[in-house]
């Protein structure tokens, strides 16, 4: 009898072991919370002190600040594109934002023959949905249900408005391809907010990955009472209606991760939060950097950034080596058990070694970054940057290590740092593409640049006037 209690109580263990394994191992889910235009200390974690964003320092806090966190671009869709195939958007062309004087074709955005994370994801099991503004390509065969999304809400182009007002076919929330009606929308962060929510919480054994891009606070600026009543402490009305907006993205994420947590998901999620680039021109702010959206100071790629995975990630945790948004593609194949050797196209690298592991090296030796073919380019070194500026027509050298601000350009002291750099960066354009297509980049640089110079002027005195 006693051997036959031994018995049951080994097999109970036994099944025991079998029932906890499959969790042990289970996929992660992932969600990427993108914001559009975001400056670098318009949220808590990283100083401001007007602006309340207090469910993503929360969220900072119990993970990873990344204090070098770059993107790919200084703006936009190239960006994007960037983030989404781990690839530098110019070994496909894609340096600019898509033209909005003419109808674009199906070469006017990211191929289909790239591969994007959500492609990747799907062959591990994954379900996969974007949400929000996409910007990869206005014509129907680039949308998301062509490269890997099963299911997408949101709309095509760069820019709409915070109503859900359809103002042609690049701006008309869609649902899988079909315009949503308009009496269903209310305020598109919160519209956005709520289909994460429903799509997070649908019947299904499959982990996820969901691509969440709100448009906030990219212009034009709008705004609920709700939100605003948050920022009416903030006197200048431009900032207040801009903080708003974030506010509202603030309390989006604090309600997908009170849905994770709710519906015990939130041990095993993945969740990144990120801005496509640097601050816009008015109303954000990317102090102490440099800079802002479409420059590639530290203020125009530089951006807030972080990482929570409960299971895995230690809480309050800041990295400071540079990493880069070309990492997250090959981060999260990864975590999801993929074989990155099968992936020898990505530029990014896995950085689970750095964050879990303990690796102490760099997980980049160089970072790149060219605008509109090289019309500008920056490459980092270490904590060397030369900037190639098309705004100050001029090539400038920073060590980021004792200037951070770039405030003081040692070109001239480092001519053999100079030839090094620019080295490296034609290296690494020789296995560039042209661009495919070309946005108004140039002109607004050009154009932003005199507006500057002819303000310093006329401070000068009465002969400025």
């Amino acid at each position: 009898m006693k051997s036959l209690t031994s018995i049951i109580v080994f097999l109970v263990f036994l099944s025991g072991i079998s029932a906890q394994n499959p969790a042990e191992h289970k996929k992660p889910n992932i969600i990427v919370v993108l914001t559009d235009d975001q400056g670098w200390a318009d949220v808590g974690f990283n100083g401001a002190t007007d602006i309340p964003t207090p469910n993503l320092d929360k969220l900072a806090s119990e993970g990873i600040i990344f204090d070098n966190g770059y993107v790919s671009h200084p703006y936009c869709s190239p960006s994007r594109a960037g983030l989404l195939t781990g690839r530098y958007q110019a070994r496909f062309g894609h340096d600019c934002n898509m033209p909005y004087d003419a109808e674009n074709n199906a070469s006017v955005g990211t191929p289909l023959s790239e591969k994007m994370i959500p492609e990747a994801l799907k062959e591990q099991g994954y379900r996969t949905s974007a949400i929000g503004k996409w910007h990869l390509g206005d014509h129907p065969s680039l949308h998301p249900i062509h490269q890997g999304f099963d299911h997408w809400f949101g709309f095509v182009g760069g820019g709409m408005n915070y109503w859900g007002k359809p103002d042609g076919p690049l701006k008309t929330i869609v649902r899988n391809g079909k315009p949503v009606p308009q009496h269903e929308l209310q305020y598109l962060t919160d519209d956005f907010t709520d289909e994460a929510i429903d799509f997070i919480t649908k019947n299904n054994e499959k982990p996820f990955f969901m691509y969440l891009a709100y448009n906030a606070p990219h212009a034009p600026d709008h705004a609920t009472e709700q939100y605003l009543e948050h920022t009416k402490h903030i006197e200048y009305g431009g900032r207040s209606i801009y903080a708003a907006m974030v506010n509202a993205v603030d309390a989006g994420v604090g309600r997908i991760d009170s849905t994770l947590a709710a519906n015990g998901m939130k041990e095993n999620t993945i969740l990144v939060f990120l801005s496509d680039n640097g601050g816009r021109t008015q109303h954000a702010d990317n102090r102490p950097y440099r800079g802002h959206k479409g420059m590639l100071f530290e203020g125009g790629i530089k951006v807030p950034f972080f990482i929570t995975w409960p299971k895995k990630v230690k809480k309050g945790q800041h990295y400071k080596k540079p990493i880069s948004s070309l990492d997250l593609f090959p981060t999260f194949l990864e975590a999801a058990g993929g074989q990155l050797k099968n992936e020898t196209q990505l530029d990014g690298t896995s950085l689970l070694p750095y964050i879990l592991e303990g690796k102490t090296s760099n997980p980049h030796d160089k970072l790149f970054w060219r605008s509109v073919g090289g019309f500008e380019y920056a490459v980092r070194i270490g904590d060397f940057k030369l900037y190639k500026s098309a705004y100050k027509n001029k090539t400038l050298l920073f060590d980021l290590e004792t200037d951070p601000w770039e405030r003081n350009d040692v070109a001239e002291k480092h001519p053999e740092l100079i030839t090094k750099l620019e080295v490296a960066y034609k290296e690494w354009d020789s296995k560039n593409l042209v661009p495919g297509w070309f946005d108004p980049h140039r002109k607004n640089v050009i154009k932003e640049e005199k507006a500057f110079e002819s303000l310093r002027k006329k401070a000068t005195g009465p002969t400025g006037e």
